[in-house]
């Protein structure tokens, strides 16, 4: 037998895209090919049609009425269409952190078994986190099991190492399935920021989000011999630009929001991936394991989370002081200069992909656990 699965999270595409958002389709699609059957349950501020069906899973959307502190919040119908949804599923997967989603379990009470991935801790809204804990550890202990995307971020957590609850974690690395990519890139936005055809550049893909790190990489491209493509939108994209200009880094180039295909050929054609986040909340970085897949070299920083598991310092690139535009600068220059390393350090990350990240190791992993949850034979 195969279960269904009911994967509960407060956005999803083809709302403006994320890197959860791209975990929850990874994870749908490569459970998918194991025979589990998955649906999506979401929020949108403009969720018509209610109902998608896409490749990876069937999606239901209710609206969402505000959004305060990026946190989604729906009316009396997402109760209704959660606790439907719930009845017709053998687990729930929850995607944490979204409080909503907490005060769903706690008023629906789903009778299915229940499974959570656990993405961040709660980082900069420390208000909210202080007012949410008791609900968060009310619904963490009624979870079967919980998912830890790294070993290191379940070392550094104090939730996931917490005594209550640290028995039921479990270490589920994210991963892509490279089927779900295009094959061949957008070559033309290439030409459309004015880069030559052998010209070395380094690349940030991304939300522009204040933990995100990337003042520290326009503070650090000022004086790099080469350009520094910032492809992706968000709350930070003025102030990083304002930066720019100020700072005199006319070498860096904001691309805006780009296509798969467009994302494909910037990855293909980078030097290196630069993902300077400096805070926590940053507890992967999914566009990390797009850059290995592709093979590319890469840059992050220390944190204390998954990025430094998916970027083995001085293996498959290198990982620097977090808040620190010298580490970063350097870090960029030692692979400009050296095309045999930025080669080496690429072949390392796509064969660290390939063990670790793939589509097929995701696949097993998740439709196992979900099975077991389920209580059905492996």
């Amino acid at each position: 037998m195969n279960p269904s699965v009911l994967h509960v999270y407060r956005t999803y595409f083809p709302d403006p895209p994320g890197g959860l958002q791209e975990a929850i389709r990874q994870i749908a699609l490569s459970t998918g090919a194991h025979g589990v059957a998955n649906t999506i349950f979401t929020l949108s501020p403009q969720p018509e049609p209610d109902l998608l069906l896409r490749p990876e899973a069937r999606v239901v959307r209710c609206r969402s009425w505000a959004a305060p502190a990026s946190c989604d919040v729906g009316g009396p119908a997402a109760f209704a269409t959660f606790s439907r949804l719930a009845r017709d599923t053998d687990v729930v997967h929850y995607l944490f952190p979204w409080p909503f989603a907490d005060v769903l379990h706690a008023a629906v009470r789903p009778c299915r078994p229940a499974v959570l991935t656990y993405i961040s801790d709660v980082v900069r809204q420390r208000w909210l986190g202080a007012a949410y804990a008791p609900l968060m550890w009310r619904t963490l202990r009624q979870m079967r099991v919980i998912v830890a995307n790294s070993p290191s971020y379940a070392r550094t957590s104090a939730v996931l190492s917490h005594p209550d609850i640290r028995a039921k974690v479990r270490v589920i690395p994210l991963g892509i399935e490279e089927r779900s990519y295009p094959k061949e890139g957008d070559d033309s936005i290439l030409t459309r920021l004015g880069l030559g055809a052998d010209e070395p550049f380094f690349l940030f893909i991304g939300v522009l989000r204040y933990y995100k790190g990337v003042h520290f990489l326009v503070q650090a491209a000022k004086t790099l011999g080469a350009k520094v493509v910032i492809a992706g939108s968000g709350p930070e994209g003025a102030s990083l630009q304002a930066l720019a200009t100020k700072t005199g880094a006319n070498n860096v180039i904001f691309a805006g929001q780009v296509s798969d295909a467009e994302k494909v050929a910037l990855l293909k054609r980078c030097r290196a991936l630069v993902l300077p986040s400096h805070l926590c909340s940053e507890a992967y970085g999914m566009v990390l394991v797009e850059a290995a897949m592709f093979g590319r070299p890469l840059i992050c920083c220390e944190i204390g989370t998954g990025t430094s598991y998916v970027n083995a310092h001085e293996e498959t690139g290198f990982v620097v002081a977090p808040q620190s535009p010298e580490a970063l600068l350097q870090a960029m220059n030692v692979l400009l200069a050296d095309d045999n390393l930025a080669a080496s350090m690429g072949r390392a990350a796509r064969a660290r992909y390939e063990r670790l990240f793939s589509g097929p190791a995701l696949g097993r992993a998740y439709a196992a656990l979900f099975r077991e949850v389920a209580g059905m034979p492996g």
